[in-house]
C-alpha cells in the first residue's frame, strides 16, 4: 500500500516549529513495509488543506494528516476531511466523557464551549482514544482508502500512534520492512559503493543503500518479510558478504552506536587509557570522547595547546622543531603525541595540528591541511590530511579521522 503524510500548521511553513512529526511517521512507515512517496505541509487554510487531501487520495491507498485537531477557529483539518469525504459530523458521547474527565481529573474548572468541538467526529469514523490530551485520533475508511487524522503535539501523537494506528496498519499490511545499518570508516563513499557495485545492481529485496558521513559511510540494508525474523534471515547472507569485503573498517552494525562510542569500547576492552592533544581542534576531539558515558575509564588527561607558547611549555614539543618545521608538520605532531605519553604516562595518545583557515594558509601549507599522530602502546603512526571546506567542516573531518586513526591503532596492537 502507499502512504501519504500531510502536515497541517501555518507554524510549519513559517519554519516556527520543526517539523518532527513527519520524520517519525515517515520511519514507522517504513516499517510497516508502506510504501511513502509524497510529504506535504500546508497551513491552516481550508481551501489550500482541500486541495491538498483530494490530490493526496488520488494518488495514495492511507493519508495521514497530523495537526489541526484542536479547538480553537484555524483548526479546520476534521472539518475538511469530513467534507471531502461527504461524511456528516456528529458527537460521540465517548469523547464528550473524555474531555470531561481531562478537564475533573486536572481541577481547570469550567470548560470552554470550543473544546466540545473536538467530541465531534466524522458519522462512522473509528474513534481512537488520546491518553495524553483532549483531540482524539480518528481512522476514516471509505471507498477503498483510508485517512488517519492525528493531534499535532508530539507528546499526543506519539503514543497514540504506538498503541492504535501501528497495529492498526500493521493489519492492513502484513508485510514489515526491517532495516539494519552497517557504518565503515576509514574508506570514502564513493570506493565503499564501488566495492559493491554488483551486490547493489542486483538487489531486490533485500537493497542497500549507501549515505556519506562527514569521515564515514553508512550502508542501510533494508528487507521487507511477514515477521522481523523472517526479514532479518534475508539480511543475514548479505551484512556476512559486506564484513568480508569492508573487513575491519566496519567499526558498528549497530544503528545507535557512533563511531566514538565504538573507540570508547575498544579502549576499554584494551584497558589502554588516552591523553589528548589538540591544536586546531580546539578540543572538538576530546568533547566527542566525553559525550560517551565511561569516557573517563580510560581518558586520562587532554591538553589543548593552540599555541607554540603551549606546545612546548605543556608536551615538551621542541622549540628548534616549531622553528624547523611549523606548528603544522608531521614533526611536531610526532612530538605532541610523544610528548603527551611522557607528560602523563598514558598507553596511548593523540595528536592533531592543523590550519583550519579560513586564514593561515600558505601555497606550501594550504587551508585543510592537517597531521594527526596516533602512538598506542609505543606503535606511531602520522598521517597528513587535505580536508576541504569551511572551517567547521575542516575540524569536524580532522576530528573523525582522528578517531579513525585511533581505532585502527587499537586494532593493530590486537593483531600483534
Amino acid at each position: 500500500m502507499t502512504v501519504e503524510l500531510i502536515s497541517v500548521g501555518t507554524e510549519l511553513l513559517l519554519g516556527n516549529i520543526v517539523n518532527t512529526n513527519a520524520a517519525f511517521l515517515s520511519e514507522k512507515c517504513a516499517q510497516l513495509g508502506l510504501s511513502l512517496y509524497y510529504q506535504t505541509v500546508v497551513g491552516d487554510n481550508p481551501e489550500r488543506l482541500e486541495e491538498t487531501l483530494r490530490t493526496a487520495l488520488g494518488r495514495s491507498d492511507v493519508v495521514i494528516l497530523g495537526g489541526g485537531l484542536g479547538p480553537t477557529q484555524d483548526d479546520l483539518t476534521k472539518e475538511t476531511a469530513a467534507k471531502v469525504l461527504g461524511k456528516e459530523l456528529v458527537e460521540d458521547p465517548h469523547t464528550r466523557e473524555r474531555i470531561q474527565e481531562f478537564f475533573d481529573v486536572r481541577s481547570i474548572g469550567e470548560i470552554p464551549d470550543n473544546n466540545w468541538k473536538q467530541a465531534l467526529v466524522p458519522k462512522g469514523a473509528i474513534v481512537v482514544d488520546n491518553d495524553n490530551g483532549t483531540a482524539p485520533g480518528i481512522i476514516i475508511e471509505e471507498n477503498g482508502k483510508i485517512v488517519i487524522l492525528l493531534p499535532g503535539p508530539p507528546g499526543e501523537m506519539i503514543p497514540m500512534f504506538h498503541k492504535d494506528i501501528f497495529p492498526y496498519l500493521n493489519q492492513k499490511q502484513p508485510e514489515i520492512i526491517v532495516s539494519e545499518m552497517v557504518k565503515i570508516c576509514g574508506i570514502g563513499e564513493s570506493k565503499a559503493e564501488t566495492m559493491i557495485a554488483d551486490l547493489i545492481q542486483s538487489q531486490s529485496n533485500p537493497t542497500i543503500a549507501t549515505y556519506a558521513k562527514v569521515g564515514e559511510v553508512h550502508l542501510r540494508l533494508t528487507a521487507k518479510a511477514q515477521d522481523e525474523a523472517a526479514a532479518r534471515k534475508l539480511m543475514k547472507p548479505v551484512i556476512r558478504e559486506l564484513k568480508v569485503r569492508f573487513g575491519g573498517h566496519i567499526y558498528t552494525t549497530d544503528e545507535q552506536t557512533t563511531l566514538e562510542e565504538a573507540v570508547v569500547q575498544l579502549l576499554k576492552e584494551q584497558q589502554i587509557s588516552l591523553t589528548t592533544v589538540e591544536s586546531c581542534t580546539g578540543g572538538l576531539f576530546t568533547g566527542r570522547l566525553v559525550n560517551v558515558q565511561g569516557a573517563s575509564e580510560v581518558l586520562k588527561q587532554g591538553f589543548i595547546t593552540y599555541s607554540n607558547k603551549a606546545k612546548r611549555k605543556l608536551i615538551g614539543v621542541k622549540k628548534l622543531t616549531l622553528k624547523e618545521f611549523g606548528a603544522v608538520s608531521e614533526k611536531t605532531a610526532k612530538e605532541m603525541a610523544k610528548g603527551a605519553i611522557l607528560t602523563t604516562g598514558s598507553d596511548a595518545a593523540v595528536a592533531i595540528t592543523g590550519i583550519a583557515g579560513p586564514d593561515g594558509g600558505t601555497k606550501e601549507k594550504p587551508v585543510g591541511l592537517v597531521y594527526i599522530a596516533v602512538s598506542v602502546k609505543g606503535n606511531l603512526r602520522v598521517e597528513e590530511y587535505r580536508f576541504t571546506g569551511n572551517r567547521a567542516k575542516i575540524r569536524e573531518s580532522a576530528v573523525v579521522a582522528a578517531l579513525t586513526l585511533l581505532r585502527t591503532g587499537i586494532l593493530e596492537t590486537i593483531k600483534f
